[in-house]
């Protein structure tokens, strides 16, 4: 577990600013509550922006997405795999693609794809296992896109719902690219080159935007 308890490159644990976050949320309970007390702070601190996305590797980072305040699916479980590590609690990045079909016009205009690479999620060892949470989605985008809050208990995985609340179909993955000590930068950015390569070719950036407000005015 020595690889999933230190600092690393991304999931940098020691940076000040994470040490202060995990320490202010992580309560006072068992590893296991700590890791709840951890996620709902994460998933509900840091709004979720897929705009926020850049090619800067510097903005891949938890203490990055920290003091952002905003983020996208990476950052955010980079981050909160950043405060586990802080307590004592082994974590690890995983990485998927998904198929979202609910997003805003504007993004999937912007990405010609209903596939989203590269999505993060995080693993932490709980219990004798490990076990998935995805801190991605904040309760308010969740209220906007009408889907309940993705919750975490720390004993069962935490993935995306498969449907809304009216029954539609809200996001299937479709490939699991495995789990890593730290974020693989590399891979990670071939691997969105392939998918995405007129993002790259125009430059890598999303444009500024606000995925809530632009859920919330339909």
């Amino acid at each position: 577990m020595h690889d999933y308890l230190q600092p690393a490159s991304f999931i940098d644990s020691d940076h000040p600013a994470v040490v202060a976050f995990a320490e202010r949320w992580r309560g006072t309970g068992s590893p296991r509550e700590q890791a709840v007390a951890l996620y709902l702070a994460v998933r509900d601190q840091i709004r979720y922006n897929p705009y926020s996305f850049s090619a800067e590797r510097e903005t891949l980072k938890a203490s990055h997405a920290l003091q952002a305040g905003e983020s996208y699916c990476v950052p955010k479980a980079l981050l909160l795999a950043a405060c586990a590590r802080h307590c004592g609690i082994p974590a690890r990045i995983g990485l998927a693609d998904v198929r979202n079909h609910l997003s805003s016009p504007r993004l999937l205009e912007l990405l010609r794809s209903e596939v989203f690479a590269m999505h993060g999620y995080t693993e932490l060892y709980l219990d004798g296992r490990w076990v998935k949470a995805t801190p991605a989605f904040n309760a308010a985008l969740c209220k906007a896109f009408k889907v309940a809050p993705l919750e975490f208990d720390g004993r069962q995985d935490s993935v995306f719902h498969p449907y809304n609340a009216s029954g539609e179909r809200y996001m299937e993955y479709l490939c699991d690219h495995g789990q890593f000590a730290d974020l693989p930068v590399d891979l990670f950015f071939a691997h969105l080159a392939k998918v995405y390569p007129h993002l790259f070719s125009e430059g890598a950036a999303l444009l500024s935007g606000d995925l809530q407000a632009e859920v919330a005015l339909g």
